[in-house]
């Protein structure tokens, strides 16, 4: 039963790829990753469109610009208190934290 509002696209047209156990094997893991089918997987993997992004990297790199954000907004707390050990940790806290949103961004 198709959910009202959706629309329901066909696919008339079969082609035949033959893939070694090994690359079947990648193939659906990764699809699992990105939460797609293999079908829509290899669709967007030929055809282009958005990124392919796992559903835990996509997960990751919100939740790490969620505490980027918590961390930036006290970082003028910090500042105020004027410890400069302090305001070093949390320079260096927020540098990692871009770093891995970068690293996580770059691999999809």
């Amino acid at each position: 039963m198709k959910a009202k509002g959706s629309r329901e696209i066909r696919y008339p047209h079969r082609h035949t790829v033959r893939f070694s156990e090994a690359e079947e094997a990648g193939l659906r893991e990764q699809a699992t990753s990105a939460g797609l089918t293999l079908s829509a997987y290899l669709r967007r993997r030929l055809f282009g469109g958005r990124p392919i992004m796992a559903r835990t990297d996509d997960q990751t790199t919100r939740e790490l610009r969620r505490i980027g954000g918590l961390l930036k907004h006290n970082f003028e707390t910090v500042r105020a208190t004027g410890r400069r050990e302090d305001l070093e940790e949390m320079n260096r806290t927020l540098w990692a934290l871009r770093q891995a949103i970068e690293a996580l961004i770059h691999t999809a």
